[in-house]
Formats: structure tokens, C-alpha cells, sequence
């Protein structure tokens, strides 16, 4: 099985985030995915919803033996597992979260089904927070 290699962003704007940032990537890891590079965290203001809790957020590349399908279910499972009552596509909307992970790109894939779109567009070409945290890693 080939590694392929992955951008995911993760964000959180409740409890201790950075805290909540590193479980994550720690749960990522212990998958059996190799952390390449991390990006700084940075502090944003909500997108797309109003909220009083800030989101730190922080971008990585790494590489995973798992297929785009596998890979989201498993940063799924995280999330679930840290505490993520309701994922954004299921409610229709968003709200605060322990913790959201997004796969931005895989490979030079371009994939779309009903669960996931590879590349992310928001986070590459809408969001400045993103756009940010992403502009040493896409190029």
C-alpha cells in the first residue's frame, strides 16, 4: 500500500483549543499517519456562524496508507471521540466544536461524493483564515 500525502486543517473554539489541537493530532498520529509539517496556530474569528468563542486553528501535511473515504471516517471517529456532538454536513450548518478536521487536499485528487470534496475549496480560495495557515503548504 502507497503513503499518500494529505493537507488536513483543525480547528477548535471550545474547552482548552490548543489542548483539544494536539489530542487531535496525537489521535492522528497514533493511526498510524506520519506528521510531515505543522503549521503555527493561529487565532480567527467564527466563519460562516456567529459565536462568542474564538477558534485557534493549525494546518499539517502528512502522510497516510488510508483511502479518502477511510481517512474521513477516521478523522470522524475523532472527532466524535473528543467530543463533537454534530458534524456541519449532518446539521445543515455550524456551530462551536471541540474539535473540526478537514481534509484540504490528497494527493493531486480531485474527488467529490455526497460526504467530501478533494480539494476543499473554501479553505484554499474563500476562507483568509485558511488561506493563511495553507500559504507555505500549497503551492
Amino acid at each position: 500500500m502507497s503513503q499518500h500525502k494529505v493537507v488536513l486543517l483543525l480547528g477548535s473554539n471550545l474547552g482548552d483549543q490548543k489542548k483539544n489541537l494536539e489530542t487531535a493530532i496525537k489521535k492522528l498520529q497514533n493511526g498510524g499517519n506520519e506528521i510531515l509539517k505543522l503549521s503555527e496556530f493561529l487565532i480567527s474569528e467564527p466563519v460562516e456562524f456567529a459565536s462568542s468563542n474564538i477558534f485557534c486553528n493549525i494546518a499539517l501535511i502528512m502522510f497516510t496508507r488510508l483511502s479518502p473515504i477511510q481517512l474521513l471516517d477516521f478523522v470522524k471517529s475523532i472527532e466524535k471521540e473528543m467530543g463533537r456532538a454534530n458534524d456541519s454536513k449532518a446539521s445543515g450548518g455550524y456551530s462551536d466544536r471541540v474539535i473540526d478536521i478537514d481534509i484540504v487536499t490528497y494527493n493531486e485528487l480531485k474527488f467529490v461524493s455526497e460526504r467530501l470534496e478533494i480539494p476543499h475549496k473554501k479553505h484554499l480560495f474563500e476562507r483568509e483564515f485558511s488561506k493563511t495557515l495553507l500559504r507555505n503548504f500549497i503551492k
